[in-house]
């Protein structure tokens, strides 16, 4: 399934599943991601897995390059369960002042906000990945009328909870924090709690994404 293992730097495995960026090759990088997490090898510290790629970083006090690239190469994927996959309902408020840019999206994609809801709430998505700032998922796949380019000028500050949409994938920012995507509502949930050290992410790779839209009375409620 890995299509090329080098290294990265002195002490990390770069693991190339091809150029792809489907479900179907980011299916085989969190095989190898759940599987090497819950067979905890000795001297891998991190795994960080993306759209088709996953790098392995281990401590060379502990273990070197030729004896992890020996344990991905003989590790067997196929015992990985369902249960490790979760799927996640997530509410969303859609209010004016939470959708920032639906009128774009209405522009760019000549689809009525309705039918930009309509379709965003119909469908269930898949973490590819986390990243960029801490516990934020990358949800695919949008349908093909649904997708369009970032924002031409990034926002200096993206409200935490925003949930945005560009190209193929939605994410939800964590934190308040700079970013171009599509903004079309904002959810109460807590996506990313550093308190929770073993399991900081309510959204892991891997996971299924449903949306829900609720009421600015419910969004206020919901933590209460």
């Amino acid at each position: 399934m890995i299509k090329n293992i080098s290294n990265l730097g002195d002490a990390a495995l770069y693991c190339d599943f091809g150029k792809e960026v489907n479900k179907e090759t980011n299916s085989k990088v969190i095989k190898y991601f759940k599987t090497l997490k819950e067979k905890k090898v000795k001297g891998i510290i991190n795994l960080t897995p993306s759209y088709n790629k996953l790098i392995i970083s281990f401590d060379l006090k502990k273990v070197n390059y030729r004896e992890v690239k020996k344990i991905v190469e003989n590790l067997d994927v196929k015992e990985i369960q369902s249960e490790f996959s979760k799927k996640i309902e997530i509410p969303v408020c859609c209010i004016e002042s939470f959708s920032l840019d639906i009128e774009r999206l209405e522009k760019k994609l000549s689809l009525s906000r309705d039918n930009i809801y309509e379709n965003f709430f119909n469908k269930e998505y898949f973490c590819y990945m986390t990243g960029f700032i801490a516990g934020m998922p990358f949800l695919g796949d949008l349908d093909k009328n649904m997708r369009t380019n970032r924002l031409e000028t990034p926002r200096v500050k993206v409200p935490k909870g925003s949930v945005g949409l560009t190209e193929q994938f939605t994410n939800i920012y964590t934190f308040e924090s700079p970013g171009g995507w599509n903004i079309i509502g904002n959810t109460p949930l807590e996506i990313f709690d550093s308190l929770k050290i073993d399991s900081p992410n309510l959204i892991s790779p891997g996971d299924t994404v449903i949306f829900k839209q609720i009421s600015l009375k419910d969004y206020k409620n919901y933590n209460e």
